[in-house]
């Protein structure tokens, strides 16, 4: 000490000296060397199409919850589930615990929930992503001449935007609010439907066979008969795209050789998968960090669940 106080000009050298290098280094430094703050979180999310929160929260997320609850490191968890048939799971471990173990640890504890799933579950299956509770970013899409509607700007930013901000590094994960991806609408008459001796679970297996892809095979592939030179790819109309295809499926062939379509018994439209939505339609968000609180669509009921280990 006395060595320092007595030249006090070396010792003002170093503090500068210690002062530069300090500035340098938290430029330089990389995020990820900064000490971690804020528990880590990993989201369990699915769908059960056609449900209400009631049905949701029995069914799927109690489930799920079951599975989940004292996987290692975790120290609580919140649910929702809501009228869009949508579960959403957030589990936060503690400060400095692995996010990549937890992950893991959470993709093992919800695929023994599985088999106590509903098969329409399963059909969609669970998406298990590292979660980030802090907000960094909101981008609004807009149509300054109102020439595109929000469903427009929703899945172009969900085609071009998302996935470049999605590489960004130190991006979590993007959440595109209110998307409401393109699909076909079959809207039934349920008058028409009862004059002809149908239902809709009819309508609904006559789409499902009609629409799907068919691996044809080959024309001339071994063992082939002698002097057979060439093998032709057959290719079939595969997923239909077009309203007018979706029109034209036959639900039931009649024995006078009259065939009952689908337009025969409602409309076909383009639209969006679901109806449900953020109101507006000129504006999209899509925060590229997600938020702990899954969105709830304006106007929709969503039942929260809370478990603490």
């Amino acid at each position: 000490m006395n060595f320092f106080i007595n030249r006090p000009i070396f010792a003002m050298c170093i503090a500068l000296v210690m002062i530069l290098a300090g500035a340098i280094c938290m430029i330089i430094l990389p995020v990820s060397q900064y000490p971690p703050l804020v528990p880590p979180q990993v989201q369990v999310s699915t769908q059960y199409i056609g449900a209400g929160a009631d049905v949701v929260a029995d069914t799927v997320t109690t489930p799920l919850e079951e599975q989940i609850n004292g996987a290692a490191g975790m120290i609580y968890m919140s649910s929702v589930s809501t009228n869009n048939g949508n579960s959403v799971s957030t589990v936060t471990f503690d400060v400095g615990y692995d996010q990549d173990v937890a992950q893991m640890e959470l993709l093992t504890q919800s695929n023994q929930a599985l088999p106590g799933l509903p098969p329409e579950v399963n059909q969609v299956g669970l998406t298990i992503k590292k979660n980030s509770s802090n907000m960094l970013l909101i981008v609004n899409l807009i149509s300054p001449n109102g020439t595109h509607d929000g469903r427009f700007l929703q899945n172009y930013g969900d085609i071009h935007v998302t996935d470049s901000l999605a590489r960004i590094p130190g991006v979590a994960s993007v959440m595109n609010f209110g998307l409401r991806k393109y699909a076909m609408r079959i809207w039934l008459d349920p008058a028409r439907l009862t004059n002809m001796g149908l239902t809709a679970v009819d309508v609904q297996n006559a789409v499902k066979e009609q629409n799907q892809q068919v691996a044809a095979g080959k024309i001339g592939q071994a063992p082939a008969s002698k002097g057979q030179a060439f093998q032709f790819q057959l290719n079939t109309l595969g997923r239909l795209d077009q309203v007018s295809q979706f029109e034209d499926i036959i639900v039931r062939a009649n024995p006078d050789g009259s065939m009952v379509r689908v337009k025969d018994v409602g409309r076909v439209e383009l639209g969006a998968k679901s109806i449900a939505g953020i109101r507006g339609s000129t504006a999209s968000r899509l925060p590229p960090l997600v938020s702990t609180s899954w969105p709830t669509p304006m106007g929709s009921r969503s039942k929260r669940r809370s478990s603490r280990q």
